[in-house]
């Protein structure tokens, strides 16, 4: 859409009005900025390429259409009209506005690619654009991308960045959204502590703002750190809180998907919890009842069975509701369509009905995730699809399901997706999907067809590995199941049979020394009673390293913060 010659020199956008949507994206004044909008519909609808300030106005556009202004034309379409005549006669700048524009309308469409790419170039010229306020937000942006594709550290790096760059224009809000990004990644890293403390503090600088959806995304963060946690009940609140936070906005917020597919997930651990309170009572129920037939006592079979009965209606209760806030959250992807968001659902989805027993249908759903994540390389999404599909075939190799003329067909699809699943989690710097990948190549070692307990502890030293200093995550407690099965399997453990001949691996002796100590505070815990005074005294140690080390393996809660 080029001028023609001798036409009329176009009108300039007023300098007011695109400062006014500057200062409203940067204070978080969310209602007066889609207000602005609103009172100019007339004038982004009529972007021309040839006007003074038109690529500046688009960038500001799609800022917003970030925050969640719904542009029309969109921005993709206001880009079109920049043909490549028009774009040769943009000023430096105005190139580089364009640029960030596209790189935008790329990572909205999960292109993450192709958006690093948009913003590299935007970032490779500071001085020609000549604008910090788009810089800070070109740094933020490609942050965004670069956690999307598991790039924590990186992304860490650049998003501070941009925060820096906020603050130095002496804009805390606008760093402080920068800050809950930075926060997620802290965590993602194993630093806890740091991301909480970081978190608080933009959630205290934004909460006299009606920024919802960031206020929205604080609460989902701490809903899922509770979440990693096993403090169910508590995330549950959290991803409420989330989700009435981003329904003040839109009713259809794609946040608001992902935090009903959070809480689905928060209620599938309360009922995994359950489901193990019943197998246990069964358990016991049955040694009972063998003990009395050896003496040839009656049963009445009657004792508890009220109780028994109310646990099972939960447990149905809680399943049927994690379903009902993930078909919730496909309808708004539906309308809003995310890959990675419904990606997600389809896994929770597919671990809802691997609980049930119905393995078709967790099949299906994890077949599903992983097409999508293959569509969009995001190797975080296909490795968790991975890892589901390994715990179906681990589960039908215990059900002795289809075992047919090759009976172990499961156990060796089992092994080929743990090892892709581990190759995929290595794309990424997602240290939990690599030490899950790792613990579940471990627990298929142990199955009942490859029963090889020393491939199965180098597993648990790889998902070990790759757990790092994240000590508070409830994959501790899968570990400890691993750890379980491989001494099971062995009169003498493992990693004491190969230290005592001195293959230690790449483990120094400090690391070998904390291990010998869970080793051994986790047993002389059993046998005082589970009373740490008796264990410290016994041991000569301090009841805080005692509790620390029974935190770390699982054996005891840690204290809350």
């Amino acid at each position: 859409m080029g001028a023609r010659r001798g036409s009329p020199a176009k009108t300039g956008i007023d300098e007011g009005f695109l400062s006014q949507l500057r200062e409203h994206v940067a204070a978080r004044e969310i209602e007066r900025g889609l207000a602005c909008l609103g009172a100019h519909q007339d004038v982004i609808a009529a972007i021309d390429p040839c006007q003074p300030n038109a690529a500046r106005l688009v960038v500001l556009v799609a800022i917003w259409s970030d925050i969640g202004f719904r542009a029309s034309p969109s921005v993709k379409e206001l880009l079109e009209r920049f043909d490549p005549a028009a774009r040769s006669r943009l000023s430096i700048s105005g190139y580089l506005c364009f640029r960030m524009a596209q790189g935008m309308v790329a990572m909205a469409e999960e292109a993450m690619e192709a958006a690093i790419a948009h913003f590299d170039f935007v970032l490779s010229l500071p001085d020609e654009l000549d604008d910090r306020f788009l810089l800070a937000i070109a740094y933020y942006w490609k942050g965004r991308c670069l956690r999307r594709r598991g790039e924590y550290d990186e992304a860490l790096i650049y998003t501070g960045q941009g925060r820096d760059h906020a603050l130095a224009l002496g804009r805390p809000r606008m760093a402080a959204v920068m800050q809950v990004l930075e926060s997620w990644l802290l965590f993602q890293q194993g630093k806890w502590k740091e991301a909480l403390r970081v978190s608080q503090a933009a959630e205290n600088t934004l909460s006299q703002t009606d920024d919802y959806v960031t206020l929205g995304n604080i609460q989902s963060f701490y809903g899922r750190m509770a979440r990693r946690e096993g403090r169910f009940d508590k995330a549950i609140q959290l991803f409420a809180s989330a989700i009435d936070h981003y329904r003040r906005r839109d009713p259809q917020h794609p946040n608001l998907a992902r935090s009903l597919a959070n809480m689905a997930l928060a209620k599938r651990g309360i009922a995994l919890q359950l489901q193990r309170r019943i197998d246990l009572d069964a358990q016991r129920r049955r040694k009972t009842s063998s003990g009395r037939a050896g003496r040839k006592t009656p049963s009445t079979g009657l004792a508890g069975s009220p109780g028994r009965a109310d646990h099972r209606r939960r447990l149905a209760d809680l399943r049927r509701e994690a379903l009902e806030h993930l078909e919730a959250a496909q309808e708004i992807y539906r309308h809003r369509p995310n890959h990675h968001g419904v990606g997600t659902v389809y896994l929770n989805t597919g671990y809802i009905h691997l609980d049930s027993g119905d393995f078709q249908r967790a099949e299906e759903e994890a077949s599903s995730a992983y097409q999508l994540g293959e569509e969009k390389h995001d190797y975080i999404l296909m490795g968790r699809s991975r890892i589901l599909q390994c715990m179906i075939e681990n589960a039908k190799v215990e059900e002795q399901i289809g075992d047919g003329a090759d009976p172990g067909s499961h156990a060796r699809r089992a092994l080929d997706f743990s090892q892709e699943a581990v190759e995929l989690a290595k794309h990424t710097q997602h240290h939990q999907l690599l030490a899950t990948a790792h613990l579940w190549q471990g627990l298929t070692h142990c199955n009942s067809f490859l029963d090889d307990p020393e491939a199965a502890r180098e597993s648990y030293d790889l998902a070990r590995a790759a757990c790092g200093a994240t000590q508070r995550d409830n994959i501790w407690q899968d570990l400890q199941t691993l750890r379980a099965k491989i001494v099971r399997k062995g009169s003498v453990d493992p990693a004491l049979k190969a230290w005592s001949q001195g293959a230690v691996g790449e483990k120094s002796f400090r690391q070998i020394s904390e291990e010998f100590a869970e080793m051994v505070i986790a047993r002389v815990w059993e046998r005082e009673g589970r009373k740490v005074s008796r264990v410290a005294a016994r041991l000569a140690i301090s009841p805080k390293k005692v509790r620390r080390v029974l935190a770390r393996v699982g054996r005891r809660k840690p204290r809350s913060r």
